[in-house]
């Protein structure tokens, strides 16, 4: 890697876009901790990274503070709508949840209710102050990003179809907005001021509530008052394996990250190290392990309340043992598994803050397709979230549609515990693509001994149907040897390479704290991310 991997001492931000990574470090250079800076990173990253996140879309926070000496989560997720039924959409003639519009955005967004409750109980600094930065970017503008820009052009049709979007993203002269070209978010900033101002109350209970649900009902979807009002995140107990002598952390279901703790269990049945990092028998292991965690996934993961998981049994290390031997790895004829799963989509930001105090905060936000529904709420410039589209309409499926309930979770911020303590906080952005990358981070850095930024910077691999493309394919990034290409095919793989460092593969952060101390971080080269150390 051409860049420097920053170091520090006393703290570290990595996050997808320099500016939220700036405004972390001043956040803490102000005498704010590491909760203070994660919220204010998250309001800025859904002002300059729009397409990743927003107001309208949900945040996942796993923390570790110091004075607890332990590891929590917030889910800050929302459930549908109380109108929002089965029967209305068959009403409609709908056999799906559509993907984009007003139909799409059945979910309460749950972000700005996970701010305050993690400021609440944590922060240091004035609420306010918090906020601030997002409010200016979006009242002062940006400069378009590469990534948004080419989000931008990408969903082109989208944004002319929305009036609130194509104010925002098309210029006078009706050219869409370019890299370098700056973004100004007046009705956004207008929306944040009375977050500031009001706190959690304007967004569930005050004006801008009221706004947004007179835009959804009066363009013909489901959420109302009541489900703003009802609505409130949850501190949930983190889920865990021990992973040769660390502790891996994910979030309990609705999120997917027990997927990639399956996954783990799976893998310490073998030296993984043994197995060269570019090889076809590499990526063939990882990809029949990956399909046989999300067999699991499938079957097991929606909101806990409705349809809960059997988390002990999966868990356990007899149950991996038992799907470990069956998977058809190392013999001469060892072939790919025929498994496919439902396109979703892996619109994400993931950014992680350490402060000297030993506070760790692996946070991670979404309006889960790009721009979310597509659809912004009349005036508030807030764009909701499409993330109740994945829910099923049939009555068996365990994902199934039903009034309140919380969809099947993509995000999954992840933490790993040396000794009790934070050693390694990772995420990345990508949908389905999120436990792989995982996977491969925790692999590179636990396995085979690298640093997060040579981790970050190995080629990647996604396997599945991501960004909401309908495929059953392994993606690989074209630095690998043409003979690792080969073997795959001969296994039976359907493999197709991509970019160097192509964004299909998303953007991941990570910071590892090592026994002395010292702080490393890293942010994806495929993505507009910064880390930075002192």
């Amino acid at each position: 890697m051409l860049n420097a991997m920053p170091r520090g001492a006393d703290g570290m931000v990595a996050t997808p876009h320099y500016l939220a990574s700036s405004v972390g470090f001043s956040i803490i250079q102000e005498g704010g901790n590491a909760f203070d800076a994660a919220v204010a990173v998250s309001a800025v990253l859904a002002v300059v990274y729009p397409h990743m996140t927003g107001l309208g879309g949900d945040a996942f926070f796993l923390m570790y503070p110091a004075q607890e000496g332990k590891v929590i989560g917030y889910n800050g997720s929302g459930g549908a709508a109380g109108l929002a039924t089965r029967e209305r959409f068959a009403a409609l003639g709908h056999q799906s949840i559509p993907q984009r519009g007003p139909l799409s955005a059945i979910t309460v967004p749950g972000m700005v209710d996970a701010w305050w409750e993690v400021w609440s109980r944590y922060g240091r600094l004035p609420w306010a102050r918090l906020l601030q930065p997002a409010i200016a970017y979006a009242e002062g503008g940006f400069p378009v990003s590469r990534n948004l820009a080419y989000w931008i052009a990408k969903d082109e049709r989208l944004i002319r179809a929305d009036r609130s979007l194509a104010k925002l993203w098309v210029a006078k002269g009706g050219q869409l907005l370019g890299e370098g070209e700056r973004a100004v978010l007046p009705e956004l900033a207008a929306s944040l001021q009375q977050v500031s101002a009001q706190g959690r109350r304007a967004f569930y209970e005050g004006e801008l509530m009221r706004a947004i649900v007179r835009s959804v009902h009066e363009s013909g979807g489901f959420l109302r008052e009541d489900d703003f009002v009802d609505h409130h995140g949850e501190w949930v107990e983190p889920v865990g394996v021990d992973y040769r002598g660390y502790r891996i952390m994910q979030m309990p279901p609705n999120s997917q990250g027990v997927s990639l703790l399956l996954m783990m269990n799976m893998l310490e049945n073998m030296d993984v190290s043994a197995l060269p990092r570019s090889s076809d028998a590499f990526f063939h292991v990882m990809t029949e392990v990956i399909k046989a965690a999300f067999q699991d996934r499938d079957l097991y993961v929606t909101d806990p309340k409705f349809h809960p998981a059997p988390l002990d049994e999966l868990l356990s290390k007899e149950y991996a043992a038992q799907k470990w031997a069956k998977l058809d790895l190392f013999g001469k004829g060892a072939h790919a598994a025929p498994v496919t799963s439902m396109a979703m989509g892996q619109d994400t930001a993931y950014a992680a803050v350490v402060d000297r105090e030993g506070n760790a905060v692996s946070f991670i936000q979404s309006l889960y397709f790009d721009f979310g529904s597509a659809y912004s709420a009349g005036g508030t410039g807030i764009v909701l979230q499409n993330r109740g589209s994945f829910f099923s309409l049939d009555p068996l499926h365990p994902n199934t549609l039903e009034p309140h309930k919380r969809s099947f979770h993509t995000l999954m911020p992840g933490m790993v515990l040396k000794s009790g303590k934070p050693y390694l906080l990772c995420g990345t952005q990508g949908g389905e693509g999120q436990p792989q990358t995982s996977l491969s981070l925790l692999t590179a850095v636990l396995d085979y001994g690298c640093s997060v930024q040579e981790a970050i910077g190995l080629p990647r691999w996604v396997y599945g149907r991501t960004w909401g493309e309908d495929a059953d394919e392994l993606k690989l990034e074209n630095r690998l040897p043409l003979e690792t290409l080969v073997r795959l095919r001969r296994r039976g793989h359907r493999v197709e390479t991509v970019a160097e460092w192509d964004g299909v593969m998303g953007q991941a952060q990570a910071i590892l704290i090592e026994d002395n101390g010292m702080l490393s971080g890293a942010a994806d080269p495929r993505g507009d991310g910064m880390a930075i150390g002192w």
